[in-house]
């Protein structure tokens, strides 16, 4: 990973100062020395006492809460000037909004968010880190500058009518601060994971005024895991993040959904039934997204003009109906209150998810959480709708129908089963609603699993070729690299040296393994010591002999793939060379301490997660 700007010190900050400025700087010496030693008594407290830490999430959650509502607000008033709302109306809750305004807004919005990205990319080439990989591979670091250019394009492209979320985006910048933060208190590796979790949960908690929903959204998705010593750091931030984002705004009010007082055993039937076409559904969304981006990356057409096509083609969704383009925040609502026709829901659905996978495909920025709820929500009043026509009795309310679905394929897409078990909690307070919702979740879940194997993020990541399946760390195995593990006082032969010399150079007792190398340095292979002063009279040179010629190990190399080559190669040492074509030795590495290394680090996590 490239190390980007906000990840390096300014020479001034590391005392590199030339003669001139730091005369200048001599009167504000004392000063300097205040501003200096404050903070690193807050680290000593942060690092030392874990209530200081959790004041340091509410920090970050307070800030994530600030940035959610100030996205917002630039959002809302992009789509009441580009399309002319009345006020306090919202782009998806209209019923119709002019062809002209539907057309051209994402078109020429598309065109500008094109030629915008382009100039980014001259001059930020480097790929945004989201807080998954950041936590899964690189201890929690992530670029300020990259992650406030990424929510800047998801304003821009949720503003121009895009049928993507924000939640991408506030997750990313709310992990952010918790990045930055960490670093500048220099906390531990498994703090600074902990504290990206915090500022996502805290802007998912504020986005939906729902803090169990955003605590969990932190352990299930950004964190990777859930225990006792993460719990207050993080509850803290999503508690903190929903109660700034309700003072600023006032709260956004509760849908207002009716449930029933009790759900029948025999319901649930219907329930595992839609908690499984869910998945199944939400397998196709993903794989359309996919599908369409390569479909624009093999069309031939710039990068720079893919989102004025995408526009287009988006705004044609929005001319039947614009409860499809942007988020869809307002049209949820809807969705539960409004007698939609069946015909007309399941116009919705196609129309949806056709929006937000052309969305995605072609290089908009955002991200499929609100959509795969108000997909869900959708899809799950169809289903409970159609079984009522094919039934003498209605087994599933639609209201029931409407929240499983709604949980279920957000599940699927998104991730995270007791996340969205939760939402339906914050959302309907019903206890009953909750535990069909946690069994749909489940099931999509399961049927995901065993179908797909990844949620929209980790298929992205496949994609790349990145083996990540969640969140948890496993970027320490990245470095333990073979170059940190072996030793460097390597002793090497000549392979043509006779074995007489050999003996007379090194006696039993003086090295347990030696490198031979031929006459161009080049390795030749292993020599192993007592092997050599057993070996019978007819041997006469080293190179009879030699062990594994050609395995070797490179510096870059990971304990895992260490360990693989060694299991191979049924050697308990092998030599370390700089590249395959040089083939210079620089080290050994032993069996045997590799995998007491990588034992010793698999302990150190399973001690970092159980809080000792």
């Amino acid at each position: 990973m490239s190390v980007s700007s906000d990840q390096t010190e300014p020479a001034a900050e590391a005392g590199l100062q030339p003669r001139s400025e730091q005369r200048v700087a001599g009167p504000l010496r004392h000063l300097g020395e205040i501003v200096v030693h404050a903070p690193q008594t807050l680290r000593a407290l942060v690092r030392a006492d874990e209530l200081w830490l959790v004041a340091l999430a509410a920090v970050v959650g307070a800030l994530a809460g600030c940035t959610v509502v100030l996205m917002e607000t630039i959002a809302q008033f992009m789509h009441q000037v580009l399309f002319r709302l009345p006020p306090d109306m919202r782009l998806s809750a209209m019923n119709t909004i002019p062809t002209a305004s539907a057309l051209l807004v994402p078109t020429l919005g598309g065109l500008a968010f094109g030629l915008i990205s382009l100039l980014i990319t001259r001059y930020r080439p480097n790929r945004v880190i989201d807080p998954i990989e950041a936590n899964a591979l690189y201890g929690g670091r992530m670029s300020s500058t990259d992650s406030t250019i990424l929510a800047g394009q998801t304003i821009i492209s949720n503003g121009v009518g895009a049928s993507v979320g924000m939640e991408s985006g506030y997750s990313q910048i709310g992990a952010a601060i918790g990045s930055r933060l960490g670093r500048v208190f220099r906390v531990r590796r498994g703090d600074l994971r902990l504290l990206v979790g915090c500022g996502a949960g805290a802007a998912i908690g504020g986005a939906f005024n729902a803090p169990l929903t955003g605590a969990f959204y932190g352990f299930e998705l950004i964190i990777g895991t859930y225990s006792i010593p993460t719990l207050a750091p993080v509850m803290a931030a999503s508690v903190v993040g929903v109660l700034v984002e309700r003072g600023l705004t006032g709260g956004k009010p509760p849908l207002n959904v009716q449930v029933p007082a009790d759900i029948p055993a025999i319901d649930y039937l219907p329930i595992l039934a839609l908690g499984m076409l869910c998945a199944l559904i939400g397998i196709l969304v993903m794989r359309g997204a996919t599908l369409i981006e390569t479909l624009f990356r093999k069309s031939g057409v710039p990068g720079w003009l893919r989102p004025t096509i995408g526009g287009l083609m988006v705004g044609g969704c929005g001319v039947v109906t614009p409860h499809v383009i942007s988020s869809g925040h307002a049209a949820l609502p809807l969705v539960f209150t409004v007698p939609f026709t069946l015909s007309f829901l399941g116009l919705m659905v196609l129309l949806k998810a056709m929006a937000t996978s052309i969305s995605i495909g072609a290089g908009f920025r955002g991200g499929l959480f609100f959509a795969s709820l108000f997909l869900g929500a959708i899809l799950g009043r169809v289903f409970a709708g159609a079984l009522a026509l094919v039934t003498p009795h209605v087994v599933m309310p639609e209201v029931v129908g409407t929240v499983v679905g709604m949980s279920a394929l957000a599940t699927t897409i998104v991730g995270g089963p007791l996340t969205m078990s939760f939402l339906a909690l914050e959302t309907t307070g019903s206890l009953p609603m909750t535990a069909a919702v946690l069994a749909a979740s489940v099931v999509a879940a399961l049927t995901t699993r065993r179908t797909f194997g990844y949620n929209f993020a980790t298929w992205r990541f496949h994609l790349r070729g990145e083996a990540i399946r969640s969140a948890v760390d496993i970027g320490w195995m990245r470095n333990l690299t073979v170059g940190r593990m072996m030793r460097r006082d390597v002793r090497t032969v000549r392979a043509e040296m006779t074995l007489a010399a050999f003996r007379r150079d090194f006696p039993l007792g003086t090295a347990q393994t030696v490198v031979a190398v031929d006459s161009t340095d080049r390795y030749a292979g292993i020599v192993v010591l007592a092997e050599a002063h057993a070996a019978p009279e007819e041997v006469e040179r080293l190179s009879e002999i030699l062990h594994s010629p050609d395995t070797v190990l490179l510096p870059q190399m990971t304990v895992k793939e260490a360990a693989s080559i060694f299991e191979q190669a049924e050697s308990d040492v092998l030599a370390v060379v700089d590249s395959l074509d040089a083939r210079r030795v620089i080290g050994t590495l032993t069996e045997q301490y590799a995998l007491r290394r990588y034992s010793e680090e698999l302990d150190r996590r399973r001690r970092e997660l159980s809080g000792e």
